[in-house]
């Protein structure tokens, strides 16, 4: 069973959840997304430590788990669901710095505080790791800490990329590079033709994500719309016609 939550207001922000009662992982070995997360580092006859050591937890959309400067207390493996990551000011103004899903691991910090917040965007699932738990099995594991190593290096990939998104990118190559992104989550390298995606975030989210407004979202999917590259379908569904098109013109080759 998931753990129990109890709600807090924030003063009209997403709501911050409380736990009030969770359970430890049953069996990793049989978990359908083991091949996604840090677990794949591991061995079956090991996973039965890790098993020990993590909690499933169950986020509401639109509930935050990781407050932005709270104590880094615990690491988080994305099993299920789709997570917003965001920046925060003293006025309230947010930036949505990125999308993350399964496989992800939440939760690295250089300091003892927890340099970003995550909200759940659909039904979240999680497991849950105490540091002091997780530091331990690192010691034991070796392999654990090189695939820590190499998502934190896929982290640093992304924020450069973002920065060359927010900096250097006109609207139509950063939507391009929104869609493509989200191909490459869904399909791999292995990307068909006339794709389809289902995206669980707001066009509010996306605009905030991408440095831009919502009316100039919706008009540059428009466009791409009638230039034959996107359709838009019900239910936050988008087909993509031509993903190598897509590609070149998020990356400035539109030739």
């Amino acid at each position: 069973m998931p753990p129990s939550l109890t709600a807090e207001n924030t003063s009209g922000r997403p709501r911050r959840f409380v736990i009030a009662g969770m359970e430890g992982c049953t069996n990793c070995s049989v978990c359908e997304v083991r091949a996604n997360g840090i677990c794949s580092a591991l061995r079956d006859d090991e996973l039965e430590l890790l098993a020990r050591a993590a909690v499933r937890m169950a986020v509401p959309p639109g509930h935050i788990f990781i407050e932005e400067g709270s104590r880094a207390t615990d690491f988080f493996n994305i099993t299920g669901g789709t997570v917003k990551l965001f920046k925060s000011l003293p006025d309230g103004r947010r930036q949505i710095t990125g999308f993350v899903s399964v496989g992800h691991f939440l939760g690295l910090a250089v300091s003892d505080r927890y340099a970003f917040g995550a909200e759940a965007i659909d039904q979240v699932r999680l497991c849950r790791f105490s540091r002091p738990k997780l530091e331990s099995m690192i010691e034991e594991f070796p392999r654990m800490e090189r695939r820590l190593l190499a998502e934190a290096a896929n982290e640093l990939v992304a924020a450069q990329d973002q920065m060359l998104l927010l900096g250097r990118k006109t609207a139509r190559e950063r939507v391009a590079s929104f869609l493509y992104g989200q191909l490459e989550v869904h399909y791999g390298d292995a990307i068909p033709a006339d794709a389809r995606i289902s995206f669980p975030m707001t066009r509010a989210d996306i605009a905030d994500f991408l440095g831009l407004t919502v009316e100039t979202v919706s008009r540059t999917l428009s466009g791409l719309r009638r230039d034959g590259l996107v359709t838009l379908n019900a239910g936050h569904t988008i087909g993509v016609a031509l993903p190598a098109r897509l590609k070149a013109i998020a990356w400035g080759d539109a030739g």
